[in-house]
């Protein structure tokens, strides 16, 4: 396995040490050649199966420039989903830009990252944030990812150091990441990354219960359900706008998430 691709369910990647530039880049060329090759007697997904979704809030400096690297990427053939409760001109641009906007009245981002998952009827879902801050050139590698098997496909902000991320919060997810970790007997790298590729019928077949810790359950849940989930390393920038998350009060939702849904995922095992 490439050093540079973690494989969770089971089987813990190495991150240390190795030729990690050209194994990334091997990785890449081997990914794409197999989202063309049929792993089965199922026809691989194209972007034409794929949705990519995002609960939106205030994001009128970065909601564009987002939406635009989605259609270049992806030719335009990506369905892409916003769930909305701005009080900006978010709305506005996305549908100038041709997504499909769900109004909500603001309820917190797992109330809208879950609508955002369950509208679309594509087979192939990838979440994102609105904020300018995961690269939409990965899609091809989660898409790749999905045609070769995986169930879920998630971006590991922390491989590569994101260095844009504040550090108080990169110390808080590398945290999370060890307390998940040591509940699930599991090695994961990044719970609460928000870009992540998922077939529809996991996310159909898993109740999801949190809201400000929705992140980390969407990773949690299906990795002791024994579903084939893998960590990408991804590149993560600097956000455009302000954030809205309370790093205390909002630190302190994810990590009480994590407790409950790795205690309730042991006790639905016995």
């Amino acid at each position: 396995m490439s050093e540079s691709v973690h494989e969770t369910n089971g089987i813990a990647a190495a991150v240390d040490g190795g030729d990690d530039a050209t194994d990334h880049a091997d990785t890449i060329d081997a990914d794409a050649e197999e989202a063309t090759i049929d792993a089965g007697s199922a026809e691989p997904y194209t972007f034409d199966d794929l949705s990519v979704v995002m609960g939106t809030y205030n994001e009128e400096e970065a909601i564009g420039t987002v939406l635009e690297d989605v259609d270049r990427v992806t030719d335009g053939r990506a369905e892409v989903v916003c769930v909305d409760g701005s009080s900006d001109r978010t709305p506005e641009i996305a549908r100038e830009h041709g997504a499909r906007v769900i109004e909500q009245e603001p309820q917190g981002y797992g109330v809208a990252v879950r609508e955002a998952i369950l509208s679309p009827d594509r087979p192939v879902v990838v979440t994102t944030d609105c904020d300018d801050t995961y690269p939409m050139d990965a899609l091809p590698e989660f898409l790749a990812g999905i045609n070769d098997g995986a169930d879920v496909v998630s971006g590991d902000r922390l491989y590569h150091g994101a260095k844009a991320m504040p550090a108080f919060n990169r110390l808080g997810n590398h945290a999370f990441a060890a307390l998940a970790s040591l509940l699930m007997a599991e090695r994961v790298h990044d719970t609460t990354t928000g870009m992540r590729a998922y077939r529809r019928e996991v996310v159909e077949e898993i109740g999801w219960t949190e809201n400000t810790g929705l992140s980390a359950e969407l990773l949690i849940r299906p990795l002791m359900r024994g579903y084939d989930v893998r960590e990408r390393p991804i590149a993560y920038a600097e956000r455009l706008g302000e954030t809205k998350l309370d790093p205390i009060g909002g630190g302190a939702a994810i990590a009480k998430s994590i407790v409950t849904v790795c205690l309730e995922e042991q006790l639905r095992r016995l």
